[in-house]
């Protein structure tokens, strides 16, 4: 099955910008993520959705999900899962380890569903 691969444009904008505030995840009051070096995606009129590195998660709740979904903009999305120690919260975490060139800034960065965690971006 071929998949469709579509190009940002004026029907489907994409922009990626450096976000110039820190960046806080919090899930129980505990901090899973934070940053500096979060980049805004605005994709057409969804929500703006920050993401964080990699590398500014803590490594010691995530858990590695087997749920994949495609987006014909960005690529394959793997996900993960936060655990803590009260309860935990399935695929709240999707990353593209690969994605597509038009989107290469998110490479080895996340997002988080807002609905299910508490993301705060300081000015």
């Amino acid at each position: 099955m071929t998949r469709q691969h579509l190009e940002p444009g004026p029907d489907h904008p994409i922009t990626i910008t450096p976000t110039a505030a820190r960046v806080t995840v919090r899930v129980d009051g505990r901090t899973i993520a934070d940053t500096t070096n979060a980049v805004t995606l605005q994709e057409a009129s969804y929500p703006a959705v920050q993401y964080i590195p990699l590398a500014d998660l803590d490594p010691d709740v995530l858990v590695a999900s087997d749920t994949q979904t495609y987006c014909p903009f960005k690529g394959d999305a793997s996900y993960y899962s936060v655990r803590t120690a009260d309860r935990e919260l399935t695929d709240v975490i999707w990353t593209y380890e690969h994605p597509y060139p038009a989107v290469a800034e998110i490479k080895e960065h996340a997002a988080f569903y807002a609905d299910k965690v508490e993301i705060t971006v300081e000015s």
